[in-house]
């Protein structure tokens, strides 16, 4: 990668010419300088002004502009046809019958339609701060240098920089490339990386776009320089990621609610057209029957399930950030009480994280100073009056070692030795070279790295340096090994090649201390307890990484390093993976690969890391998890950073992930299950009544006040048990659970329309009186019975606004009915045998809603996960990059 103030490579035009629009197969068949003249660039970018320009005529670098807008949010909530037909009607009603009926009803409509809007206005206006907290930003060549950018403003001609681990913010025409391959799989479905070069390619070839780096992919290795020649929905994954918007989501949540959503408007319209029909049959007047069976429709959907919904992210997302943790989508908290497998770094996680030097040791396993001075002469860190900056945390640390300034200092010091060249370190070689020069001595090639890799380079290893490593790895010590060869006077001004290191003398070994975290086995505990099963990904060794795993309490069953690894094809891999707890030395591919396989079977799969070379694997998780103090091209790849890197913290997402749904699906049931009950007796009771059993004014108002006494349910309290696994949308549960608890809920129904008859000798009004009141006292106290399998109240506690905000909601139904104005909504006073008869039944209500439930749960009915198509999950990786290009703003 270019260092800052650097030029890029290559000649360059330095006056941008007049533009020509070009496709991307036309770019990659036409040299380099060509493309750039036509885009009317250079190699050194364009200038402020120009791209000021040609934003106002290509517009801004995204894929969809998202406005939350007051008149948007509203139109959703006025979109529901059954609610648009009942209005309609109710206005007929008024202007040829009684006007009082139609306002109330549209009265009932608009608090209805009120309520959602004010919900999921908030909500909308939630999700856009946290979208303008993330800013998505890349290397990009302007007025002749090197800044920093936000992909949104990228122009055709922009020079754009690329490195491992980042998403191509662009289609690019490449002006130079680095070893430079692409994961493609989110246009392509190919899981093997593609090389890219920057030669032109013939158009029309097969895989003919080689010279390009395309939109939404992933630089899996190497480093390139391109010009961006399309932006927005005219690039290739553009196209694609527009198509997708255009149906339903497939995220597991997603498809969840428009599953259940099918399943509504099945049982609406089958209750809604048969309940039309008796009516007619009856001779009740058609506008009557109408009104009626619409209101029945929209009294059984549960109309505030997109506000729970919303409403329960927003405050999940609140409760994360108070606990520290940051999620870029807040769809993302339900994937992330999904995960089953933690695949997560070593270093900072079940460590401290705070690397120290320790020893310098020689080859013959004792103490020497030899090593540690070859250690400060190979160093890609460069030390500063605030410390050492660049490098990685081992470097550093020699560095910041207290013998550090009296070896650098003096005639033999490391001072003395004057670099010629480097090589620096990479995690395929896992190595890093330098050649220096001292006054009076041949040059010498100085390679430090992990030392299985660098005593393979060694001549002569004598078995005192085996057995110190050995010793070294089982105690658990971070160690690097220093190997030295003596070049030739012409090597002194050259970079070294990995064809130089070999042949090597071991000098000896640095050992470092990383402590195990005192709380990071109580933390793995958490999370296997919540099913979540951890594994470890490092760079370092097995023995090493082992001793960590076992130092705070884990089991581990096996340990595969990166060159057993590439040994296995896919399906063995998957087989290790089971039974493999450590994998060792392995690449930024490998860490890609083992993420992959494991994700194969459908299980839904975290990354933890922080490193430019964790990146790739950030990408293909279904969940990328970084840290706050990660490099940004991890954190930029995550779907989620957490504040402080501490697995327990991880632990509290997930539990906020499934308490979410727990809390979403509770809503569902007692919805269902109660509006099917109500409506099925709605429908029972046109049967033999002479009158509508409920006035579709007053199912609406029954409706309503039940709804709102469920907006507390986001912050209901949810059971361990329900929380120790994930779960998932299972239709086929929600639908038995339906047909079991529906008709209780008719059977008592049915019992007070007996009583208000044949006891009571009640007339309509009162009728529909006593109805109303049943109605909303048995919907509101069942709510405390199914949203939990315990004894409610003794063994689980509702929230205190659970407990508060249902009974508040069926005081007011109460009230209305006993009002002075009840009269206006067609009600009529009630005897106060009534309300002792109503407390018996519902009392032996309760009671048998919770003997089903007991008979429900352990009769073995149970949601099952449902896992994603690969499909799905292909679509799902497209929507989680399309993210990146969709602008949220409010207006």
């Amino acid at each position: 990668m270019l260092r800052t103030g650097a030029r890029p490579p290559g000649p360059g035009i330095e006056t941008p010419g007049t533009p020509t629009p070009l496709d991307l197969a036309d770019a990659a068949s036409r040299p380099v300088d060509e493309v750039v003249t036509n885009l009317g660039s250079t190699r050194t970018g364009l200038s402020g002004a120009e791209v000021t320009r040609r934003l106002v005529l290509h517009g801004h670098n995204v894929l969809a502009e998202h406005r939350v807008t007051v008149l948007g949010v509203l139109a959703r909530q006025l979109r529901n046809p059954l609610l648009i037909l009942l209005a309609g009607a109710a206005l007929v009603s008024g202007a040829t019958g009684d006007p009082t009926d139609a306002v109330i009803i549209g009265l009932v409509l608009a608090l209805s339609v009120g309520l959602g809007f004010v919900n999921e206005y908030r909500s909308e206006l939630a999700a856009v701060a946290l979208h303008s907290s993330i800013h998505h930003r890349t290397v990009v060549w302007r007025d002749g240098q090197r800044t920093s950018a936000d992909v949104a403003d990228l122009v055709p001609g922009d020079v754009v920089e690329l490195s491992v681990g980042s998403i191509v913010p662009a289609d690019l025409r490449l002006t130079e490339a680095s070893r430079l391959e692409c994961d493609e799989a989110v246009l392509t479905g190919e899981s093997a990386s593609a090389a890219k070069t920057v030669a032109p390619v013939a158009v029309g070839v097969p895989g003919g776009l080689t010279s390009c780096a395309l939109m939404g992919t992933v630089v899996h290795q190497g480093s390139a320089t391109g010009i961006v020649v399309a932006t927005g929905g005219a690039t290739a994954f553009g196209k694609i990621a527009t198509g997708l918007s255009q149906r339903p989501t497939s995220t597991a949540f997603q498809v969840g609610l428009r599953s259940f959503s099918k399943l509504l408007v099945g049982v609406a319209g089958a209750l809604t057209t048969s309940i039309f029909v008796i009516n007619v049959v009856l001779s009740r007047p058609l506008l009557e029957a109408l009104l009626f069976s619409l209101a029945i429709a929209i009294g059984i959907t549960p109309q505030l399930l997109p506000a729970i919904v919303s409403v329960s992210l927003a405050t999940g997302s609140r409760r994360l950030a108070r606990s520290r943790v940051l999620v870029k989508r807040l769809v993302t908290i339900e994937d992330l009480g999904n995960i089953e497998l933690l695949f997560t770094d070593k270093t900072g996680t079940l460590t401290e994280g705070t690397i120290t030097f320790d020893r310098s040791i020689g080859g013959d396993g004792a103490e020497s100073p030899y090593p540690f001075l070859l250690g400060l002469v190979c160093n890609e860190s460069t030390p500063t009056p605030d410390g050492p900056v660049g490098g990685n945390a081992l470097d550093q640390a020699v560095y910041l070692a207290p013998n550090a300034a009296s070896t650098i200092a003096g005639p033999d010091g490391a001072g003395a030795y004057r670099r010629a060249g480097a090589l620096p370190f990479d995690h395929e070689r896992q190595l890093a070279s330098v050649i220096v020069t001292r006054a009076g001595a041949a040059p010498l090639l100085v390679t430090k790295g992990a030392p299985e890799v660098v005593l393979t380079r060694c001549v002569d290893v004598p078995s005192a340096a085996t057995q110190t490593l050995e010793t070294l790895f089982a105690d658990g010590a971070r160690t690097i090994a220093v190997a030295t060869r003596p070049l030739d006077a012409a090597d002194a001004q050259r970079d070294p090649v990995p064809d130089d290191e070999h042949g090597l003398t071991l000098a000896g070994f640095l050992t470092f201390v990383d402590r195990p975290k005192a709380d990071a086995g109580a933390a793995i505990g958490k999370l296997n307890a919540l099913g979540i099963a951890v594994k470890i990904i490092t760079g370092d060794n097995g023995t090493v990484a082992a001793k960590v795993c076992r130092d705070i309490g884990m089991t581990v069953t096996g340990v595969l390093t990166g060159d057993a690894l590439d040994g296995l094809d896919d399906t063995g891999l998957a087989a290790a993976i089971a039974v493999t707890t450590v994998f060792a030395r392995v690449s930024p591919e490998q860490k890609a690969r083992i993420v992959t396989v494991a994700r194969r079977d459908g299980a839904d799969v975290a990354f933890l890391g922080d490193g430019v070379n964790d990146a790739v694997a950030l990408h293909v998780a279904d969940v990328g998890i970084s840290v706050d103090s990660a490099t940004d091209v991890a954190k930029d790849a995550a779907d989620i950073v957490l504040l402080d890197k501490d697995l327990g913290v991880l632990a509290t997402g997930v539990t906020e992930g499934r308490r979410i749904f727990a809390n979403t699906l509770k809503y569902v049931l007692m919805a269902t299950s109660s509006n099917f009950g109500n409506m099925f007796s709605a429908a029972g009771a046109s049967l033999f009544l002479t009158f509508l059993p409920m006035l579709p004014s007053q199912i609406l108002l029954n409706g309503l006040l039940y709804d709102i006494g469920q907006l507390a349910i986001p912050t209901d309290r949810v059971d361990p048990e329900v929380l120790a696994r994930p779960a998932g949308w299972d239709i086929a549960f929600v639908r038995r659970f339906m047909l079991v608890f529906g008709p209780i809920s008719s059977v008592f129904d049915i019992a007070t329309f007996l009583v208000m008859i044949h006891v009571l000798h009640a007339g309509q009004d009162e009728f529909r009186s006593g109805w109303f009141i049943e109605s909303i006292v048995t919907q509101t106290l069942v709510v405390f019975l199914i949203r939990t399998r315990r004894v409610p109240f003794f063994r689980s506690r509702p929230s205190g606004p659970m407990i508060v905000t249902p009974i508040a909601a069926a005081a007011v139904g109460i009230a209305i009915v006993l009002s002075p104005a009840a009269h206006l909504l067609g009600f009529a006073g009630l005897p106060i045998a009534f309300f002792f008869i109503l407390l018996g039944m519902t009392g032996v209500y309760l009671v048998l809603i919770e003997l089903a439930t007991a008979w429900f749960y352990r009769a073995g009915h149970q949601p099952s996960r449902r896992r994603r198509s690969p499909i799905e999950r292909h679509e799902h990786r497209v929507r989680r990059r399309a993210a990146r290009f969709v602008r949220h703003t409010p207006r």
